[in-house]
């Protein structure tokens, strides 16, 4: 009798564990509140649908996503990323959009061996010196979009170009990512107060420096008042406005016509030909009554690409397993092609796109053209991972 429930424990404990291990737990940490929290719900509604389109289970396992704020403020997103570790037990954590952000959120979750898979932010220290083996970013390195902007000016001979971005981690990786691309003259670089809305007084240094073109990223609320009063300045036609991020499917509607003829440069558009992107974007806008912008793409792909290495690794808690097949990408982007780096940052392209008004009066982005195949970013080589690959 003794032997018998010595044999049902241990059963009881091995199914204990097994069902441990077949459970898999998310914690999404982004910007909901504020004047950037439209990037913020773009990110959940885009993981959401990919975990939906799974069936509600990412890789098969049983699935929890714990949604969390960082309302954009660094000691409220260490207590976010805290509580995530600590009391829910995450095994992953994504949905980080800033670079300040995940600046601060990476050392407790990595020191706490929880996957960090971010869906936007892309520091150039966890890219290069600082890379992690636990650490996976499925958009960009954050000079990359930039770059290809200052390739496509370069290209165009574009003589003069005056600079404009947000005053964090980011932005000042944007603008450096830019002038190594662009060799013209840039004849002034500004960095605004992150959630400024008045652009007063950059608006009348623009005026007054009379460069060739602007380049400006600002993102969500930031884009739109910016792009308002820089048309009632009546500088629109004046002086060119060439952007990332600035104006996308968030920011479009506000703007409006004062945006048409703009050109952006992104790793994605609604517009890309191939099937899994077709099929994201018919589907989104049905779910979701709205336009999925770049944010919602990438979060998208990131709920797909966790569910394809779970779905060959049959647990979240084998991280070396979980890690190897992440390497791999083993899944078809909305973006085209796509690879992971020795640095664990995507290989893939970046594409020039145009704000147009169609014969129904909608304005939209249309793709032109790639401006850069395959771009890797610049700092891969710093990367202990690369000597190891």
């Amino acid at each position: 009798m003794k032997y018998r429930k010595l044999c049902m424990l241990a059963a009881l404990a091995l199914a204990s564990a097994t069902t441990a291990a077949q459970e898999v737990r998310v914690g999404l940490l982004t910007t909901l509140s504020g004047p950037l929290a439209g990037l913020g719900q773009h990110v959940k509604d885009g993981f959401e649908l990919g975990v939906e389109e799974a069936g509600g289970k990412l890789g098969g396992l049983s699935t929890t996503v714990y949604v969390e704020d960082d309302q954009l403020k660094p000691d409220i997103a260490r207590q976010a990323v805290e509580k995530l570790v600590q009391r829910d037990k995450v095994q992953i954590l994504t949905g980080v959009i800033f670079s300040n952000i995940a600046m601060t959120v990476a050392k407790p979750a990595l020191d706490n061996d929880v996957l960090f898979i971010s869906p936007n932010a892309g520091p150039a220290t966890l890219a290069g010196k600082g890379c992690e083996r636990n650490f996976f970013a499925t958009a960009w390195q954050n000079d990359q979009p930039h770059e290809a902007m200052g390739a496509h000016l370069q290209e165009q001979g574009v003589k003069s170009v005056y600079l404009l971005a947000p005053n964090y981690n980011a932005g000042r990786e944007a603008l450096q990512g830019f002038k190594r691309a662009y060799k013209g003259t840039v004849v002034d670089e500004r960095y605004a107060a992150m959630n400024q809305l008045d652009f007063a007084a950059e608006i009348a240094e623009i005026r007054a420096a009379k460069p060739e073109a602007l380049y400006v990223f600002l993102s969500g609320g930031m884009g739109i008042n910016f792009f308002k009063q820089y048309s009632q300045a009546g500088l629109t036609h004046e002086i060119p406005v060439y952007s990332a991020f600035t104006i996308d499917s968030i920011t479009l509607p506000a703007v409006g016509d004062a945006a048409v003829g703009t050109y952006q440069t992104n790793l994605w558009n609604a517009d890309l030909p191939n099937a899994a992107n077709q099929k994201f974007v018919e589907t989104f806008r049905k779910k979701y009554g709205y336009e999925p912008s770049n944010f919602a793409a990438q979060s998208y792909d990131t709920a797909r690409l966790i569910d394809a290495a779970l779905r060959q690794t049959k647990s979240a808690d084998d991280k070396e397993a979980l890690i190897r097949t992440l390497e791999k990408a083993p899944f078809e982007s909305v973006r085209g092609p796509f690879a992971f780096n020795t640095n664990h940052f995507p290989i893939g392209n970046f594409y020039l796109v145009k704000v147009v008004k169609g014969e129904d009066g909608q304005v939209r982005q249309v793709t032109e053209k790639t401006v850069l195949e395959n771009a890797k970013d610049a700092y891969y080589g710093e990367c202990k991972m690369a000597a190891e690959g």
